[in-house]
């Protein structure tokens, strides 16, 4: 039996299976998971059908879907969808169950993330699931990515002191914004995700036009199935590769965060490292990869917590 929720990987009653009933109503405002009736090989054609009229990117295959309450089934939708349904690929083995993993990491750590979970097609393989915070029913809340934020071509060109400036400079309050953001880009390289972009960091605007950091998204470990991958999408302090802890505490300073709340950050995430690892050993997928995420993990918590400033 699993012991911690897929979801947001806290401790399960004994009376819950996989995930938090409460989960389940924060994602579904319900404790039923509802249904989806259709295959993986139908969620391929379908979006397929909608290149070009949905405004999700990026080349994994994504469908836009709805929750019909009265028969608790999730519709495909071009308009007013309020989830996202990102299915298996070839190209990236286990990428559903990899981002779920990963993106409950981040909650662990105590980072704002996207409402997600994993949903079973009825040809028997998952799907991942996640409740757009850009939607809230009908209504649409103004988001916008670094890409569009800096006007910067390349969704991997800039740099995250780029983002940085660009938080402290919009963000409501830019002291928190820009420190929940450091936290971010601390963790996204222990856990190995060298492919978070531009595109994948944002600002979601308040209903007095005001504007915060949006929750997390789009957050796997890249390093689990890309040979030779980066440690940073886009550069910190000016590399991709071999970034070191001074690297990333110079980080915090450029921030103008100070010493004392970075050093804070790094033992804030470092303070979860037994329950991620004990969350790692209890999912109930990627079963013959979780060595290798284990190592993944450690390697990137040796450098931060492990290395001196050098």
């Amino acid at each position: 039996m699993n012991k911690h929720c897929i979801s947001c990987g806290r401790l399960l009653n004994k009376e819950e299976l996989i995930i938090h009933n409460s989960c389940k109503k924060l994602l579904f405002g319900k404790e039923k998971i509802p249904q989806i009736l259709f295959p993986l090989n139908e969620i391929s054609l379908r979006a397929q059908e909608m290149v070009g009229k949905l405004s999700i990117s990026g080349v994994q295959p994504k469908l836009s879907v709805r929750l019909n309450n009265e028969n608790n089934n999730l519709e495909i939708v071009v308009n007013s969808g309020t989830y996202i349904l990102k299915p298996q690929t070839d190209s990236y083995p286990n990428l559903p169950e990899n981002e779920n993993l990963f993106m409950t990491i981040f909650q662990i750590v105590g980072i704002n993330t996207a409402r997600h979970t994993l949903i079973e097609l009825t040809d028997g393989t998952n799907a991942y699931l996640v409740k757009r915070f850009d939607r809230t029913n009908s209504n649409k809340h103004h988001f916008e990515d670094f890409q569009s934020i800096l006007d910067i071509g390349d969704k991997y060109g800039g740099s995250i002191e780029k983002i940085g400036k660009g938080i402290l400079k919009y963000a409501r309050f830019p002291g928190l914004a820009i420190q929940e953001f450091y936290k971010s880009v601390i963790t996204n390289f222990i856990i190995g995700n060298g492919d978070a972009h531009l595109k994948n960091y944002g600002l979601l605007y308040n209903a007095d036009s005001s504007m915060s950091i949006s929750p997390a998204y789009d957050i796997v470990c890249s390093k689990l199935v890309i040979n030779d991958e980066e440690d940073s999408a886009i550069p910190i302090n000016g590399k991709r590769r071999n970034i070191s802890k001074k690297d990333l505490f110079d980080l915090g300073i450029y921030f103008e965060i100070q010493e004392k709340v970075i050093n804070g950050i790094f033992e804030d995430i470092f303070s979860n490292y037994d329950f991620i690892v004990s969350f790692i050993k209890d999912y109930p997928y990627l079963v013959e990869q979780k060595n290798n995420i284990i190592n993944i993990i450690n390697n990137g918590f040796n450098v931060v917590y492990k290395s001196e400033y050098k």
